[in-house]
């Protein structure tokens, strides 16, 4: 049963302990996502009704502005309250909020024949590319994907390995030093095996919907970008919501586990465990950040041109 403050029914509290996502519909309307998304193509330099200049196939933007949740989106707002253990569990110095750093496929590998999601699809990964990775780790207390376009069958939609959250948590919990996102030449600590992770998943969704969409998605969900054979532009953002102190699986009391920690301990097979990482909490500076500082000049040029300010 849930209460007026609750968003989430019984059954979709089930499913994000069982499959590691949930999916709110209609959390803005189409006139909302406009206001965002009307800039797209003066920030890229492409014509939208040209395909000839859309240079590249697909394109990870930079953000120009934070998008406050609670006022854009009050019931996905709600609903991640409820899945990491309350507002107040979400840290004040980082709050949760969206960007306009948009995620656009154009026609990723269109030229291919189409691919339904498998063990062996490429690209499988977990967010936080900016932070060392702990089974405990506030950096990332959950994954939001958020669609700002209608995202088809085959239209690009974000691949969900949705028995993954199972082999993540075992792998995180059996490497309390610590994991990378990807290599550094300058740290030998292990690297997350994102690859043969997914070799232990058989379950797959595609993360379609409509304008206004949300996903929810448990941190230790891998995931991947998929082909968009259909060519229509497609536009999501992947936002983190950051944790004011890292996951607790010890909790005097049981109902005091968010469902997050529920269903990493569910993973484990466990009603409790004590967790205590064996290496530092270190901040990482990613590639990604590096290229965004960059084509963020380029936008802001771009936008300037066409009379602009901003990203709207």
């Amino acid at each position: 049963m849930t209460t007026n403050d609750e968003v989430l029914t019984a059954d979709q509290v089930e499913q994000f302990l069982d499959k590691g996502y949930v999916l709110l519909r209609e959390c803005f309307t189409r006139e909302a996502a406009e206001q965002y998304t009307g800039s797209i193509w003066d920030r890229l330099g492409y014509e939208a009704d040209d395909p000839s200049t859309w240079a590249l196939p697909s394109v990870h933007m930079p953000a120009h502005q934070r998008i406050d949740i609670r006022t854009f989106a009050p019931k996905a707002w709600r609903a991640a309250c409820e899945l990491v253990g309350g507002a107040e569990r979400i840290s004040t110095e980082q709050p949760y909020t969206w960007s306009d750093g948009f995620i656009v496929n154009l026609r990723q590998d269109a030229d291919r024949p189409w691919q339904p999601a498998s063990n062996e699809s490429p690209g499988w990964h977990v967010d936080g590319n900016f932070f060392r990775h702990y089974l405990d780790s506030p950096e990332q207390g959950l994954l939001t994907l958020v669609l700002w376009s209608d995202v088809e069958h085959q239209g690009g939609a974000t691949f969900i390995a949705t028995d993954s959250v199972g082999p993540v948590t075992r792998f995180l919990a059996e490497h309390p030093g610590g994991l990378l996102p990807s290599p550094d030449p300058d740290d030998d600590t292990p690297v997350i095996p994102y690859a043969d992770l997914a070799r232990q998943c058989t379950e797959f969704v595609e993360a379609t919907g409509q304008v206004g969409d949300v996903y929810l998605v448990h941190p230790f969900v891998l995931h991947a970008k998929s082909q968009n054979v259909l060519r229509r532009p497609r536009f999501i953002t992947n936002s983190t919501l950051i944790l004011a102190e890292p996951m607790r699986f010890d909790r005097p009391e049981p109902g005091e586990h968010s469902l997050v920690e529920r269903a990493v301990l569910r993973a484990l097979g466990v009603d409790r465990y004590d967790f205590t990482p064996a290496g530092p909490r270190t901040r990482l500076v990613s590639e990604l950040s590096k290229t965004h500082e960059r084509m963020l000049a380029e936008e802001r040029r771009r936008l300037a041109a066409t009379g602009r300010t901003d990203g709207h």
